[in-house]
């Protein structure tokens, strides 16, 4: 008993860090990545079929569907598509990136001049570096993301010791607090002695 309870300790770990079976590198050679990417952009994509299936069905079922009304259900779905698809979050060494359908966001993390909070229906943490490039992403991925979260942090880290940082301590500082409540009730959840979620900054 106390063998597979350590084994499954072992596998809950190996997959928080990115390392689990279900774990696929992307292909640009990146050290972490958003281990619920996937799922999350396959739901998108089944939301965007869906609909689009749905009103050509009730087009053709009233009789009025033609090429243009069905080209234009389709453009809802894909736009569909394109709202909930959530960009995909890697980094690697003093890098980090966001890629949409079209193109990707990268920024250096050692080269950091602005870290801020921007928050709304979805917040959002916005990174600046010193050659304007930006980049937005939800504070819940690297929260559920510890090896992306480390890989931000190291390389803040550095910018803030080369005097580059100067703005972004306070969203860091309530993030990183916020990562190590959730990983400190995930640590006890698994153990057994709690069942309240930890409070959100």
């Amino acid at each position: 008993m106390g063998r597979r309870q350590t084994l499954r300790a072992r596998t809950r770990t190996r997959e928080a860090y990115g390392r689990g079976p279900k774990a696929r590198p992307p292909a640009d050679g990146a050290r972490a990545w958003d281990r619920h990417w996937r799922r999350e952009a396959r739901a998108a994509w089944w939301c965007g079929l869906a609909l689009g299936a749905v009103l050509l069905l009730a087009d053709l079922a009233r009789g009025s569907l033609d090429w243009p009304r069905g080209c234009c259900w389709a453009a809802i779905g894909g736009a569909l598509v394109a709202v909930l698809r959530p960009p995909r979050i890697t980094a690697g060494e003093n890098w980090l990136a966001a890629r949409g359908l079209l193109r990707e966001h990268r920024v250096r993390t050692d080269l950091l001049t602005q870290v801020r909070r921007a928050d709304g229906i979805a917040p959002r943490l916005v990174l600046r570096d010193v050659a304007g490039n930006r980049v937005e992403l939800d504070p819940a991925v690297l929260a559920a993301n510890p090896l992306l979260w480390h890989h931000l942090d190291a390389g803040a880290r550095r910018a803030r010791a080369r005097g580059l940082l100067r703005e972004g301590a306070q969203p860091l500082q309530a993030l990183a607090a916020r990562i190590d409540d959730e990983g400190a009730h995930r640590l006890l959840k698994d153990a057994g002695l709690t069942t309240a979620p930890p409070q959100k900054p």
